[in-house]
């Protein structure tokens, strides 16, 4: 069932702050890697490229959970779990739009020739920290 994202929580996202997100490999091991995300009403996104582990896992099974510790402040861990909703290629608009907020470029610099971005919408479950 999804919950709201409380406005705190939300404000932390807003910010350029890097998360380690959790999804589950086929052997049901989890996969983490460091993700840049944005908030969207009470759905957290993120831009993933076809061909690499997360969408492959995303598609098979949706849960996740995300890390992550607001800038400033060391001894608060924010624990999100949920599920991805949405995973599919819609252009560059979100990791350029990402790009934007975390570095400062108005375009994603590290695109390799034909690759194929995917949008990924979270449903949040459970929110911790």
């Amino acid at each position: 069932m999804s919950i709201p994202i409380p406005d705190d929580v939300a404000e932390v996202l807003r910010q350029p702050v890097f998360a380690h997100l959790a999804t589950i490999n086929p052997d049901g091991t989890p996969q983490v890697t460091v993700i840049w995300l944005d908030v969207e009403g009470d759905r957290i996104v993120f831009s993933t490229a076809e061909g690499r582990v997360k969408p492959r896992n995303l598609r098979r099974d949706p849960r996740v959970s995300l890390s992550l510790t607001p800038p400033g402040k060391p001894y608060r861990n924010i624990v999100i779990k949920g599920r991805a909703v949405v995973i599919e290629p819609r252009g560059f608009g979100l990791i350029d739009r990402l790009a934007h907020k975390y570095t400062g470029s108005d375009r994603y610099e590290w695109a390799t020739p034909g690759q194929v971005r995917v949008d990924v919408e979270i449903e949040v479950d459970h929110i911790s920290g």
